[in-house]
């Protein structure tokens, strides 16, 4: 269907790191856990075996796998489920490499199979953030917030996305 197009979402070499070394401590973690600890103690089991590999499995099923835009939505493909942004209140949309640039993560992942959820920098404000790779980000700047994510080919998207808004402004061609 030529209104539905699928971009990739690349893991830039940070997420890559970050993700590498989170599995390690985490699965170092558990580990050590369930083999020198007393099995018996349902205290330290929780927090030394459970919670780790809780939050290896969480963090999992919020990986960003891709975007799907169709002509009224963006999807941001989840492991198993995506999360929805309708295009409706879209007012522009542009690359920007460093739009995630001195941010600080107000709420969400910061590098654990994504870099998601809410964030905050000088320049955007509060925004929220479904990225693999900041170096590949486009700014979407709704009515009421800003979003940003990491398309492999952020031009292309973001040809897209202007398409269908001017598409939509004018409504269907009547010949």
């Amino acid at each position: 269907m030529p209104d539905i197009v699928v971009f990739n979402a690349p893991w830039g070499s940070s997420l890559k790191w970050m993700t590498g070394l989170s599995m390690l401590l985490l699965i170092s973690v558990a580990l050590a856990g369930f083999l020198k600890g007393p099995r018996d103690n349902l205290v330290w089991v929780l927090s030394l075996v459970v919670l780790p590999l809780g939050i290896l499995v969480i963090a999992t099923c919020f990986m960003i796998r891709g975007y799907v835009v169709t002509p009224d939505t963006l999807l941001v493909q989840r492991l198993g489920w995506h999360t929805k942004l309708e295009l409706a209140d879209l007012r522009s949309v542009v690359v920007d490499s460093q739009a995630m640039r001195g941010s600080i993560r107000t709420f969400g992942n910061g590098g654990l199979f994504s870099i998601s959820g809410a964030f905050w920098n000088q320049r955007l404000g509060a925004y929220r953030a479904f990225a693999t790779d900041p170096a590949h980000a486009v700014l979407l700047k709704f009515t009421d917030r800003v979003v940003v994510i990491t398309p492999e080919d952020p031009q292309a998207l973001v040809e897209k996305l202007t398409e269908l808004r001017v598409l939509s402004k004018e409504g269907p061609n009547r010949s």
